[in-house]
C-alpha cells in the first residue's frame, strides 16, 4: 500500500473497521495524523465517518461502553456545530453577505436530518437498548459486594476508589502532556488539553436508566427523519420495552405507513398484537381505554382486516415466496405466535437456501441477497429460534457463498486458517440423514461456487 495516498489509507482503515479490526486499524489511520493521541486528533477533526465505523465495530464485538463512546462523539460534532452558527449572525450582516447568511440557515435547518447524525442516534439507540437487556454482570456484582460489607468498611473502600480514579487522571494527565508538547503562552502559561476522564466509555455503559438515555436520541430522531424506516424501528423496540403500549402502536402506525411489505413492519405487527392479545383484561381506567382504542384501530388496518394473525402471516408469505428477509419474517413470526412449530419454521429458511440454487450453474435469486441478511438470519437461527444446528448448518451455507466474509469464516477470509468453514466441510462426510444438510446439499453448494462471484453485498 502507498503510505502517502491519504485516499488508499482511508478506504484500508475502513475495511479493517468493517473486518473489526480496530486496533489495525488505529495504527493505519494514525500515519495521516499529528504526533500524539490519534484519537484526538481524529475527533478534533471532525471524522465522523472513522468514529461510526469504529462505534459500529465495537457495537458487533458487544464492548458497548466504546461504542457509545464513538457515537456521542458524533453527537458531539453537531451540537459544536450549531453553536458556530452563532459566531456568524452578526457577521453576516455588518458584511451584508444575506444569500449566504440564508443558505446557512437553511442549512442549520436541516442539519439533524444528516445520515451521519442518523447513523450516530441509531447506533447510541440500540447500544443502550443492548444494555438495557444485557446488563453489564460487574455492576450488580459489585453491588452484592457492596451490599454485604458494613457501613465503615464500605466508605473505606469508596476513599480507596476515589484514590485510585485521582491517580489514574493524574498519570493520563502525565501522559498526555509526553504525547502532545504542551505549547507556552506569552504570559508564560501552558495550553494543556484536558485529558478525557471516560475514554474507554466505562461510566456510559454503567448508566443507570439506558432506556431514558435512549429515549432522547429517538425524540431527535422523530424530530429529524420522521420518514425513516429505522426511526419507527426504534421507537417500536424502545416502547415495546417501556411498555408504552399506545407509543408502540404509533410506532406500528408509521412502518405500515412507510412500507407495509417490509419484513421490519409484517413482524412488528404480528408481534404487537400477539403482545396485546396475551395480555390480561384490563383492570384500571387507563387500560380500558388504552384496550379500547386498539380495538377500535385494529379493524382499519389492512393486513388484519377480517384475519386471524396466522391468516395475516400467511397472507405475507405467499405475497413474498423469493425474498429471504420475508421468509425470515414470517419464520420469526410464526414461532412467536406457536412456539411448538419451530420445527416448521427452521425448516421453512434452510429450504429458501436449497431451492435458490438452479442447477444449470445460472445466477438465481441468491444474487440478490446480501451479507448483513444473511447475518440477521444466523443470528435469527442462534438466538431467538435456538436451533444450533440449524445456525451451523446455515454457516456453512453462507461461507460458501461470501468466501471472504470474516463472519462466517469463509474460505478467503481474514479469519483464522481452522476457520468454522473449515472444520465443518471436514465434517460434512458425517452428517447424519436426519439433518437437512446432507453429503448431496454440500456438494451442490461446492460445485455452484463459481456462481456466487458477483453477489451483492
Amino acid at each position: 500500500m502507498d503510505l502517502a495516498d491519504r485516499y488508499v489509507n482511508s478506504e484500508c482503515v475502513k475495511r479493517m473497521l468493517q473486518a473489526d479490526q480496530v486496533a489495525l486499524a488505529e495504527k493505519v489511520a494514525v500515519l495521516f495524523t499529528k504526533d500524539g493521541d490519534q484519537h484526538n486528533n481524529l475527533h478534533d477533526m471532525q471524522c465522523m465517518w472513522y468514529e461510526l465505523a469504529s462505534g459500529e465495530s465495537f457495537f458487533r464485538q458487544d464492548n458497548l461502553g466504546r461504542a457509545l463512546k464513538n457515537f456521542l462523539a458524533v453527537e458531539k460534532h453537531y451540537a459544536d456545530i450549531t453553536e458556530d452558527q452563532f459566531d456568524f449572525h452578526t457577521y453576516c450582516l455588518r458584511k451584508m453577505t444575506l444569500r449566504t447568511y440564508v443558505k446557512m440557515l437553511k442549512f442549520q435547518d436541516q442539519l439533524h436530518s444528516h445520515a451521519y447524525f442518523h447513523n450516530a442516534a441509531a447506533g447510541a439507540i440500540k447500544s443502550y437498548i443492548k444494555l438495557h437487556d444485557f446488563p453489564p454482570k460487574s455492576t450488580t456484582e459489585e453491588d452484592e459486594h457492596m451490599s454485604n460489607l458494613l457501613p465503615s468498611q464500605k466508605k473505606k473502600l469508596r476513599q480507596k476508589q476515589r484514590k485510585a480514579e485521582a491517580r489514574a487522571k493524574k498519570e493520563a494527565e502525565e501522559k498526555n502532556e509526553e504525547l502532545n508538547p504542551s505549547t507556552v503562552s506569552k504570559s508564560g502559561k501552558r495550553n494543556v488539553k484536558p485529558v478525557d476522564p471516560d475514554p474507554h466509555g466505562e461510566k456510559l455503559s454503567q448508566v443507570e436508566d439506558p432506556l431514558s438515555e435512549a429515549v432522547k436520541y429517538l425524540k431527535l430522531l422523530q424530530k429529524n427523519s420522521p420518514d425513516s424506516l429505522e426511526t419507527h424501528l426504534l421507537s417500536f423496540e424502545l416502547y415495546t420495552r417501556k411498555r408504552k403500549i399506545l407509543l408502540a402502536f404509533q410506532a406500528v402506525k408509521q412502518l405500515l405507513r412507510l412500507d407495509a411489505d417490509h419484513p421490519d413492519s409484517h413482524r412488528c405487527l404480528i408481534k404487537f398484537f400477539h403482545q396485546f392479545g396475551s395480555m390480561g383484561s384490563p383492570m384500571t381506567e387507563s387500560e380500558k381505554l388504552i384496550w379500547s382504542v386498539l380495538e377500535a384501530e385494529r379493524p382499519t388496518i389492512s393486513q388484519l382486516h377480517e384475519k386471524s394473525l396466522f391468516d395475516a402471516n400467511n397472507a405475507f408469505l405467499d405475497n413474498h415466496k423469493d425474498s429471504l428477509m420475508h421468509i425470515a419474517a414470517f419464520a420469526e413470526t410464526l414461532y412467536i405466535l406457536d412456539s411448538n412449530r419451530k420445527s416448521e419454521a427452521v425448516k421453512l429458511i434452510e429450504e429458501s437456501a436449497n431451492n435458490i440454487v438452479p442447477r444449470n450453474e445460472a445466477i438465481g435469486p441468491i444474487g440478490k441477497w446480501k451479507l448483513k441478511d444473511c447475518i440477521a438470519v444466523h443470528k435469527l437461527l442462534g438466538t431467538l429460534l435456538v436451533d444450533q444446528d440449524a445456525a451451523l448448518r446455515w454457516k456453512v451455507w453462507c461461507a460458501e457463498y461470501f468466501p471472504y466474509s470474516t463472519y462466517f469464516e469463509g474460505e478467503h477470509s481474514s479469519a483464522s486458517p481452522n476457520s468454522a468453514f473449515n472444520q465443518l466441510r471436514k465434517n460434512s462426510e458425517n452428517v447424519s440423514p436426519n439433518n437437512a444438510v446432507d453429503n448431496q446439499n454440500v456438494g451442490s453448494a461446492t460445485s455452484n461456487g463459481k456462481a456466487f462471484e458477483n453477489l451483492t453485498i
